[in-house]
């Protein structure tokens, strides 16, 4: 028996859920949204969704009533009896909260697991966790995808050479040595100092970027901070060029202030936070396709493993 699929989407993520539908071959899914004098707000679906594979697509990004908005989602679908419940979630938010770095502090990304299963889910698709390890917070499948690819073919078909990949910062070491094996190139590393978060106040290089077109890579560009003070800090070393390739671009407080009068030619981001940019440098590579197949692949129970063919090194 072939059960129908499914996709709606919560106000923060319509874009990219409009165009996964379409990849997919299928309208989006009408959702109601009503709010109330109070600022409360109700969800409810526009059509039967029993016995449905139901997939629904939110990022969970701030403010956090877009976490809360997929919460209520996942209830008024397990309610009205949809058969599986996905949630496509392409920017995991509280992702950066993965661990207890200092005493009395919440471990957000474990919470916000605990609530997405409690409300019901069957599976999460997400793409570029900040931590691979919140994967194991949850009790249900996790289809774990990776920017690579998108930003392998993109990086191929500029041709730039000679290559370097740079991490902005220790932690993303393996993500850019990742890089470096499927690119054939050299790597380098910013180390840096925090005296708070979103505020480098040091930063030095590890490695040889002169004369060479640099790819600073991370997962997150939040304010814009880190990166332009280490494209500023290829530049004083002798790049030939600087960009950068972030997954989710937030953009916060006076980011594309920054990259605008920064050394960077273009800040190469995905579409799994919608967002109207505001600067010519920021360039937008679609993940639609991507997220499509892999739910096609999910409703015929086919591998995914194919998705994985950049991220091996990983």
């Amino acid at each position: 028996m072939d059960h129908k699929v499914v996709i709606v989407s919560g106000r923060a993520s319509r874009p990219l859920a409009e165009k996964i539908a379409s990849y997919y071959g299928t309208q989006l899914g009408s959702v109601t949204f009503t709010r109330f004098a109070d600022g409360e707000f109700q969800v409810s679906f526009d059509e039967t969704v029993r016995g449905t594979e139901m997939f629904i697509v939110q990022s969970t990004h701030p403010p956090v009533e877009n976490l809360f908005e997929l919460l209520l989602m996942i209830d008024a679908a397990k309610r009205a009896s949809a058969r599986h419940i996905h949630a496509v979630i392409p920017y995991f938010g509280f992702a950066r909260q993965d661990r207890k770095d200092k005493p009395r502090v919440a471990i957000g990304a474990k919470l916000i697991a605990t609530l997405l299963q409690a409300a019901g889910i069957d599976r999460i698709i997400t793409i570029d966790l900040h931590a691979d390890q919140i994967q194991g917070f949850f009790d249900v499948p996790v289809d774990h995808l990776f920017g690579t690819s998108v930003f392998i073919p993109y990086i191929l078909k500029l041709g730039l050479d000679p290559l370097v990949v740079v991490s902005p910062d220790t932690g993303g070491t393996k993500r850019v040595n990742a890089y470096a094996k499927i690119l054939n190139c050299n790597m380098a590393i910013c180390y840096k100092h925090r005296a708070k978060p979103n505020q480098v106040n040091d930063m030095m290089l590890i490695g040889d970027v002169r004369n060479k077109h640099v790819f600073l890579i991370d997962d997150i560009l939040d304010t814009a901070g880190t990166m332009v003070k280490a494209a500023e800090l290829m530049v004083e070393n002798g790049a030939k060029s600087v960009r950068t390739l972030c997954t989710h671009g937030l953009f916060s407080e006076d980011a594309y202030e920054k990259i605008d009068n920064s050394p960077i030619e273009e800040v190469i981001v995905t579409d799994t936070i919608y967002r109207k940019h505001k600067s010519s440098k920021v360039k937008v590579l679609s993940v639609a396709e991507l997220l499509a197949d892999v739910i096609q692949r999910n409703i015929k129970c086919e591998s995914i493993s194919t998705h994985f063919k950049f991220n091996t090194y990983i």
